[in-house]
């Protein structure tokens, strides 16, 4: 499982191009162009606009912020009025679903679980605090954006670390339908430099693929290689002795973290939920302030036009009757009850389509049972277990890399051990019908399993250990017998 040589000869570059035709990629095409045609189209994507309108809707800059109130001039157009109230309440429903779901699920640490000590002793390493809070923020990217993306890399002191990219950033070249393997990557980013006392922003291209990783910068509708960055290079280099040794994986070290398997953000579908409740808010708003100053009816005071009627109307709320005389309002009819109703509707339809948990209203009691609460938490549930499969799926491709940077380090092969990553979910529990169910299922499994279930319990391994240290000190205290009812023993002292 080594790393690949690096060789940047004109045969592999020429054999890199052709794979790619052979691929379905557009014949007669240089890297060049096959790069500025994927980004024409990316530009262009559903997918780009959606992980924009999704971090945009995260950030609670909703559409309705930029709403402009506006009314039928005389000549029956509508145009932008200043006098009329224009309430813009954004309600942050993406931001708390967001959260909600990235705090159900990766709140806690990640445990990771195999049989070989010296292995769970290395991953415990790995899996530090630096990593846990990497892994919340690909959760959110992913759920805002549809797919969030970590980077493999070697930092300046040679250490291995990770980096979690700008989802619209990344342009992917799949292999296959199923979106699992990559052919090759884009990067486009933009940067801000300083030409003399000017400063500009240009924009960087990376063409990332199992040969290395071409660099170019953006020149008018062309590129031109980023001579800066060095051009054609390797994924990293390795410094033996005196000299720097080019090197890549044989995997591209960009790996996708998925909310669902089509790539879907959660604003696409509540989107429009969320605007109408935004509008009806606003408009209610609208109204309540608006509404003190009624309609005037004015008798007996002519000569206005059709058109003046009309504006006057529309942006004044006062009309000109001709009669014996006389002035009055006239109240507008709002129905509370049915905009009551459709709110309660819409917020309930946000939260369902959402599968999040809307606390607000509930009445559970006190002490709420477990059933209770796994009913209430089933929807967002359904949603973490999808989103888990693609994360577990994205960890695996994740220990790829660690088990493959271990193998060439160390020379230990560790990718034939069986490894677990167990996600500790953060549900409200009622934690003594938990232990007592632990307690009514001790002999029938085992001291772990229950430990690892028990609602107090952070790290397995370690608790073991500590359960193991307090049987030594009490059989120690007792002259090497064990005393009743230790935890980890039987009746006859042996382990269960």
């Amino acid at each position: 499982m080594p790393f690949v040589d690096l060789n940047l000869s004109a045969t592999d570059d020429t054999k890199e191009i052709t794979e790619i035709i052979i691929r379905g990629r557009k014949a007669e095409m240089t890297i060049e162009e096959i790069i500025q045609q994927e980004i024409a189209d990316w530009q262009k994507s559903e997918a780009l606009k959606w992980m924009l309108i999704g971090d945009r809707y995260y950030r609670n800059k909703t559409d309705i912020l930029e709403r402009v109130r506006e009314a039928i001039n005389e000549y029956g157009v509508k145009e932008p009025v200043a006098n009329l109230a224009n309430n813009k309440l954004a309600n942050a429903f993406v931001r708390k679903l967001v959260d909600q779901k990235v705090g159900y699920l990766l709140g806690k640490p990640i445990s990771v679980q195999t049989d070989k000590d010296e292995y769970a002793e290395v991953l415990g390493e790995f899996f530090d605090r630096d990593m846990q809070r990497t892994l919340k923020s690909l959760g959110k990217e992913a759920i805002n954006k549809g797919i969030a993306w970590l980077h493999v890399y070697y930092d300046e002191d040679g250490a291995m670390s990770f980096k979690k990219m700008r989802s619209e950033e990344i342009i992917p070249i799949w292999a296959d339908e199923a979106h699992t393997v990559l052919d090759a990557l884009i990067r486009v980013y933009d940067v801000i430099v300083y030409e003399g006392k000017n400063r500009k922003t240009i924009t960087k291209v990376e063409w990332w693929d199992t040969n290395g990783v071409r660099r170019y910068v953006k020149d008018g509708n062309g590129l031109v290689v980023d001579v800066e960055e060095g051009g054609h290079g390797p994924h990293f280099f390795v410094v033996q002795g005196n000299k720097s040794i080019g090197m890549n994986w044989e995997r591209i070290p960009f790996i996708p973290f998925k909310y669902n398997e089509e790539e879907q953000p959660l604003v696409q579908l509540i989107k429009s939920l969320v605007d109408d409740y935004d509008k009806q808010k606003s408009d209610n708003a609208n109204n309540l302030e608006d509404l003190p100053n009624s309609i005037y009816l004015v008798k007996n005071y002519g000569g206005q036009k059709a058109e003046d009627f009309r504006k006057n109307l529309a942006i004044f709320r006062t009309i000109f009757v001709e009669g014996d005389g006389d002035a009055k309002t006239l109240n507008i009819e709002f129905n509370v009850d049915a905009w009551k109703a459709h709110m309660e509707q819409a917020r309930k339809d946000i939260y369902e389509f959402g599968r999040g948990v809307d606390t607000q209203g509930l009445k559970l009691g006190s002490a709420p049972s477990g059933i209770a609460l796994r009913f209430l938490y089933s929807d967002l549930d359904l949603d973490a277990n999808i989103m888990e499969t693609e994360f577990q799926a994205s960890l695996e491709q994740l220990r790829w890399f660690f088990d493959t940077h271990l193998f060439n380090t160390t020379g230990v092969d560790y990718s034939k051990e069986d490894v677990e990553f167990i996600f500790n979910r953060d549900m409200p529990i009622e934690e003594t019908e938990i232990i007592t169910n632990i307690r009514n299922s001790a002999g029938i499994l085992s001291n772990e399993t229950l430990v690892a279930q028990h609602p107090w319990v952070t790290d397995v391994k370690q608790e073991m250990d500590r359960l193991k240290n307090q049987r030594d000190e009490h059989m120690e205290s007792y002259g090497g017998l064990p005393p009743n009812n230790q935890p980890g023993q039987n009746g006859n002292g042996d382990d269960e």
